[in-house]
């Protein structure tokens, strides 16, 4: 039976991927985006500006599902203004998103909500499961502010709450994975500072599989870790990289190094690469859910063909 799902943010390599997965399925996308763009088969635009209620709240009343991949990009200089925008657009989000659905006449089941595994701040080796502790720092601090609106006390009974905390995802269309083949095909895919912080990722076909998954499952609610059963460190992530693409080995780049890249090169934060964790989805595994991309070997071959 075709549904329809809200997808709000959804413009972007993660709410793109979904939208797809869910439009070959039979059912209905409607991405939530500032901008408007053609319809594409099953899959059309509502304006919003992530702040304020508006004609595309009709949208959300009588969906199957709403998710919310909403939040300016991380992938900046973490300046005061642009560490202002990052918290608000996500806060603000949640909170008109969940006015939207409390005056639903028909919520939806589920509201799927993006967070990230920067919750739990650098914690180095220590393996974090979803009953790890909140970790330190402006990106755990979003993150727990981010959670906080979400799961607070909600006037909207009817809707089972999910919040996915999301590693790097690996995917052909976007994400890290371009930027960093695009390095190797250079020959400059060496491992960063000292390598050993971990990455823990997962292939967008299984990210798209468990959004689904916390979709379908009327047990699921809470928050998981949205990365696959491997993480590996930035040293091992590379060397896998090269080999999937052909390359020899590269000398290391020196943590000065990917500061200063980062900074004028990139213009973001180099904590984005020198700071790990190494991530593990228990509660997924626990409750069912099967991961068919779990090696990152055979991942990137797939993905890097």
């Amino acid at each position: 039976m075709s549904r329809k799902y809200v997808i709000a943010g959804g413009r972007g390599f993660l709410g793109m991927a979904l939208a797809r997965s869910l439009a070959a399925d039979g059912h209905e996308a409607v991405i939530l985006s500032r901008r408007p763009a053609p319809a594409e088969g099953r899959i059309r635009t509502a304006i919003w500006d992530g702040r304020t209620m508006g004609a595309w709240a009709d949208e959300v009343d009588g969906s199957a599902g709403l998710i919310n991949f909403t939040g300016r990009s991380i992938a900046c200089l973490h300046t005061p203004e642009n560490r202002r925008e990052i918290l608000e657009s996500r806060v603000d989000s949640v909170r008109v998103l969940a006015a939207a659905v409390a005056a639903c006449g028909r919520p939806p089941q589920v509201w799927l909500q993006a967070s990230s595994l920067a919750i739990y701040g650098d914690p180095g080796d220590r393996v974090c499961e979803e009953t790890a502790p909140c970790g330190h720092g402006f990106s755990a601090d979003v993150c727990r502010a981010w959670e906080a609106e979400f799961f607070s006390d909600p006037p909207t009974p009817r809707t089972r709450r999910v919040a996915l905390r999301i590693g790097i995802v690996l995917g052909r269309d976007g994400g890290a994975l371009q930027p960093l083949a695009r390095l190797a095909r250079w020959y400059l895919g060496g491992s960063a500072g000292g390598g050993r912080q971990y990455i823990s990722w997962i292939h967008i076909d299984d990210f798209c599989g468990l959004c689904r998954w916390a979709v379908d499952r009327a047990g699921a609610s809470g928050a998981y870790n949205a990365a696959g059963p491997e993480p590996a460190t930035n040293s091992e992530f590379m060397r896998q990289l090269r080999r999937a693409l052909g390359r020899p080995w590269s000398p290391p780049v020196p943590a000065w190094a990917v500061k200063l890249g980062a900074r004028w090169l990139m213009r973001a934060d180099s904590g984005l690469v020198l700071t790990g964790r190494r991530c593990v989805p228990r509660r997924l595994v626990d409750e069912g859910f099967r991961f068919r991309h779990s090696g990152l070997a055979a991942a990137l071959r797939d993905l890097l063909g």
